[in-house]
């Protein structure tokens, strides 16, 4: 494919004087003739060079390169389009696999694909066209939409309702049960059942071994577009807004709050029954505790403002020589002090 057909396909433009032929995509340091690479920031402009790609996807106000270019405002989305025009996934063809257990009672869509083993509950509602791999396990009273996909081992539990084009990666768990304890008087923990669905709306996909949790009472509610990468826990009870993106090892307390469009960055910690508003964003390792402002920038754990952040952090290599010099300066004091007192006579 000329690249200028792709440029076609993605929106972009072609700069350069060659118009090569792209057979590929390839990262920038992997890429070979043929290939497409992409690069987002400038600092990266001294790679371009070095790469053996035949055409790199920048942005249009990139720097002039040699290279042949197709800018787009969106690289690394016209990137992502890019994977996509040449790479062809497994194509799974509609049927039940002989293997497969499915309950009586359960309507499943036109078109669906159900591999080998796995085992479809009593009254579970499926859309059209979903593909369920070996080994998933859809729980009684369950509802899906259409395109429901659910890589091997993946589990809903009971009741939980699942909207349109919903995505479970491998071992991911909707539904699963919320910590719920209450302490006995004689020591030990009496369980609380956890009898509230867990609800993912439209184009929400969970990635490998995360949990969502049921709720005790209610319900906890991924809103649509929600992403949440692999590891993650989202305690029961909790809530997250539209188009919010929770990143690896991130952990909800129950009954958390999350806006829309929040992004929680890697080991993200966040107590329970806090308000997290639209727009947040939680650098790596961050843990937050109360409400937080909408549009905040937060680091650290107790998490507080990112530039604050940074300034502190920015000290801290220093600290010991900063306390050297202190200790420094209050032994100058005391000396002086001592010597402005032996220096006063009484009259």
């Amino acid at each position: 494919m000329k690249l200028s057909v792709l440029a076609h396909q993605l929106g972009g433009v072609c700069t350069g004087e060659d118009d090569p032929e792209i057979s590929g995509v390839a990262g920038i340091e992997e890429a070979q003739p043929g290939h497409l690479t992409f690069v987002a920031n400038p600092k990266y402009t001294a790679e371009v060079k070095k790469t053996r790609a035949s055409a790199v996807v920048v942005s249009p106000d990139f720097p002039e390169i040699a290279l042949p270019a197709l800018r787009v405002k969106n690289p690394d989305l016209a990137f992502a389009r890019a994977i996509e025009v040449f790479y062809r996934g497994p194509v799974y063809a509609p049927g039940i696999h002989p293997k497969a257990e499915v309950h009586p009672t359960a309507k499943i869509g036109a078109g669906a694909h159900i591999g080998a083993y796995a085992v479809i509950g009593e009254n579970v509602v499926i859309g059209e066209q979903a593909v369920i791999l070996p080994h998933v396990v859809i729980y009684p009273g369950v509802t899906i939409g259409d395109r429901f996909f659910a890589h091997a081992h993946a589990v809903v539990r009971e009741n939980c309702r699942l909207g349109d084009g919903v995505i479970l990666q491998n071992g991911a768990v909707v539904g699963s049960d919320g910590f719920g304890f209450a302490r006995l008087e004689g020591g030990g923990w009496y369980k609380i059942v956890q009898s509230g669905p867990a609800i993912l709306d439209d184009e929400v996909e969970i990635q490998a071994n995360a949990c969502v949790d049921r709720a005790r009472v209610g319900e906890t509610h991924l809103h649509r577009g929600v992403k949440v990468d692999n590891l993650v826990q989202v305690g029961h009870g909790s809530i997250i807004g539209e188009n919010s993106l929770l990143c690896s090892q991130t952990g909800l307390a129950g009954s958390t709050e999350i806006g829309r469009n929040v992004i929680l960055a890697g080991q993200v910690g966040v107590a329970g029954h806090c308000k997290i508003g639209d727009g947040v964003i939680a650098t790596a390792q961050a843990g937050l505790h109360g409400d937080i402002p909408a549009g905040s920038i937060l680091s650290g754990s107790p998490g507080f403002d990112n530039k604050q952040w940074l300034r502190v952090t920015a000290i801290m290599p220093r600290l010991p020589e900063l306390v050297r010099q202190l200790q420094r300066v209050v032994k100058q004091m005391e000396k002086w002090t001592a010597q402005q007192g032996s220096d006063v006579h009484p009259t």
